[in-house]
């Protein structure tokens, strides 16, 4: 039993002496090691600052600046890896690394297919220039102005002040209405008259409302007044106009105020805006009666 022992603490000695051998053999390839990887460090740091100065001058979204300097400092701290691993002669743990990489990446790939592309829908709209922060859109049902977009969703605050997340897949694949891509908004506005009313009066009075009631209409010809249809209980129109506004908020509320000066002007004027109603005619061969029952009784 001690001459076991003995011979297991000698075979324990001299590998302890042979790992301190490879030890001090290898401490210049360690020390170079070190420097390396602190450098790959600072040098990741560095660049990324300098990508991120880089980035404030394009119109990306702050989301994929931010992604493309951390993108941009992984790397050269993995190719530091890289060469850390080479000077210290681990070849072979390095194929290893890069083996069990695509297996682990694999599987971590089908495990969050559905973050990944909301992750790729991210980026794709953070190039997208139709969109960006302050914008009013409308996608999937949801409207509202864009307050922030990251690498999973784009949020929506709504006129109730409610914010709505869209995952960025959904917005990438479905139609997105922008309100903010040009300077100003149409306003349309339907309605009906009577069918005794004057219809020239009335298209005239309808233009002249609202000429009087927003000052960057100039001229009636910036109005566009239609007559849409005879319907069953009035003549049916629609005007259209143009507001200095981008948000869907600032159109309603042009659409109130229109909705207001024009009834208004037809309670001045006698102008009915009927309402459903439903005649009866009744040939003249029938008799009708207007006696009461106790009229009958008598």
């Amino acid at each position: 039993m001690r001459e076991q022992f003995s011979e297991a603490w000698t075979k324990m000695i001299e590998k302890l002496n042979s790992w301190f051998d490879a030890l001090v053999l290898n401490l210049p390839n360690i020390l170079i090691a070190i420097i390396v990887f602190i450098l790959s460090i600072i040098i990741s740091r560095a660049i990324s600052k300098g990508v991120t100065k880089l980035l404030e001058r394009t119109k990306l979204q702050e989301s994929m600046k931010t992604l493309l300097s951390k993108i941009v400092s992984m790397v050269i701290v993995i190719l530091g890896l890289f060469l850390v691993l080479g000077i210290l002669n681990l070849s072979k743990a390095l194929n290893t690394v890069l083996a069990g990489a695509g297996v682990v990446g694999l599987a971590v790939g089908l495990a969050l297919q559905g973050a990944l592309a909301n992750t790729y829908s991210g980026i794709v709209l953070s190039y997208v220039k139709h969109i960006k922060f302050g914008d009013w859109i409308e996608s999937n049902g949801f409207e509202g102005e864009v307050i922030d977009l990251d690498l999973r969703s784009v949020t929506l605050k709504q006129p109730d002040n409610n914010l709505v997340y869209l995952p960025n897949k959904l917005v990438v694949e479905n139609p997105i209405k922008n309100y903010s891509s040009t300077s100003q908004s149409r306003v349309i506005l339907e309605c009906g008259v009577g069918y005794s009313s004057d219809l020239e009066f009335v298209r005239d009075l309808v233009k002249k409302t609202i000429l009087e009631k927003y000052e960057s209409i100039e001229n009636k010809d910036d109005i566009i007044f239609l007559y849409s249809e005879f319907g069953d209980s009035s003549i049916n129109f629609e005007t259209r106009f143009w507001i200095e506004s981008t948000s869907a908020l600032e159109v309603a509320k042009a659409k109130t105020d229109a909705m207001i000066a024009i009834k208004a002007a037809f309670d001045k004027n006698d102008i009915n805006i009927p309402f459903p109603i439903r005649t009866l005619d009744f040939p003249k061969s029938v008799t009708v009666s207007t006696e009461t029952t106790e009229s009958r009784k008598d």
